[in-house]
């Protein structure tokens, strides 16, 4: 096997620069303090959490949104990566439990969680209570069906974990567009904004979702690969899947990635350019906001990947310089923690 691997430069040419929301900071102290007072984690593993500033995530990812409207964001990404680190450990009957609770929590989030119960849901009850304060009818009811696909695509992949299944191209896709968490991410980005039903179903409109969402895979797995084939979590890798599937080496997988995401982004810039649909005003103003979030969501991964310490550790910067990853040696996964990589191994 090599001892390592490039990663490609996949957004050299993406239209959509790195923005951050002029919020970040203060909003980021009131959001982790919020989700420190949970103790959902050990000291260790906090400390691990925190490094990977998941309201720099959100920063990126809104932009342009009010204060209280990032406050959102920030919160979401507490929830999502909460529910990602518990269920990663878990089995399906665990992972289905915790499911129920988040959607129960969201669906009554004015009535306090019972005693006893997984820390998850006073979190996502607390997280939905105050966002829906400034969210809109509309982004509130898509919010809650997309968390609810997600949440089950969090359990269908504690089944194929369990069952140490590595899914063909096709089936990885099928789950991993929910479990990415994109949709209730997206829903998000239309918190101040009335669209219709029929304009975020739009044809056009889902195609834009769905090719973003599959960048978001692509990004995400190249970049999460080594620490994940280290924990021996890497069957729910696009990385592994190729290389299984067609028989070839690592660098062969990423070289076949890669070029499936240059498909990707000109399938969604063609779409971009010249097929989204008009409604008229207000409507159409607020569809163009919402369709750049799209674009901007596959730099934010991309760029997160690098700044956050979830990856690469404190060499972020230094492999978006150099493109190398030098694989990590195989582990137990409780010495490498959630996503904590070992930097003298990089």
């Amino acid at each position: 096997m090599s001892n390592g691997y490039y990663i490609p430069n996949i957004l050299e040419n993406w239209k959509w620069p790195r923005r951050l929301n002029p919020h970040y900071i203060d909003v980021k102290e009131a959001s982790s303090a919020w989700f420190r007072s949970f103790e959902a984690f050990s000291t260790k593993t906090q400390d691990a959490y925190d490094r990977c500033d998941f309201s720099l995530l959100a920063s990126l990812g809104y932009p342009f949104h009010d204060k209280e409207r990032f406050r959102t964001g920030c919160d979401l990404m507490n929830v999502l990566f909460l529910f990602d680190e518990y269920s990663d450990v878990a089995n399906e009957d665990e992972v289905q439990v915790m499911a129920k609770i988040v959607m129960d929590a969201l669906r009554n989030p004015h009535t306090p969680r019972p005693k006893g119960e997984w820390i998850g849901g006073e979190v996502t009850r607390q997280f939905w209570e105050l966002a829906i304060k400034t969210a809109s009818p509309p982004s509130q009811k898509r919010f809650i069906e997309t968390f609810g696909a997600y949440a089950q695509s969090v359990v269908r992949q504690a089944v194929d974990r369990t069952n140490k299944h590595i899914p063909t191209i096709q089936e990885y896709f099928q789950v991993r567009r929910d479990n990415v968490g994109t949709k209730p991410v997206f829903a998000v980005l239309e918190l101040e904004m009335n669209l219709p039903d029929e304009v975020v179903h739009h044809p056009a409109i889902e195609e834009l979702s769905i090719l973003a969402t599959d960048m978001v895979i692509l990004g995400n797995d190249i970049a999460s690969y080594n620490i994940e084939q280290a924990r021996g979590d890497d069957n729910y890798n696009i990385i592994t899947i190729v290389m299984h599937q067609n028989r070839i080496d690592i660098r062969g997988s990423v070289d076949l990635v890669y070029e499936y995401h240059k498909e990707l982004e000109g399938k969604f810039m063609d779409i971009y350019e010249n097929k989204i649909p008009k409604f008229g005003e207000p409507v159409d103003e607020q569809l163009a906001q919402y369709v750049d979030g799209l674009g901007n969501w596959v730099r934010v991964n991309d760029q997160w990947s690098f700044e956050s310490e979830r990856y690469f550790g404190k060499k972020g910067s230094e492999t978006q310089r150099t493109r190398w990853v030098r694989l990590l040696p195989k582990r137990c996964p409780d010495e490498i923690g959630p996503q904590l990589v070992d930097d003298s191994k990089l």
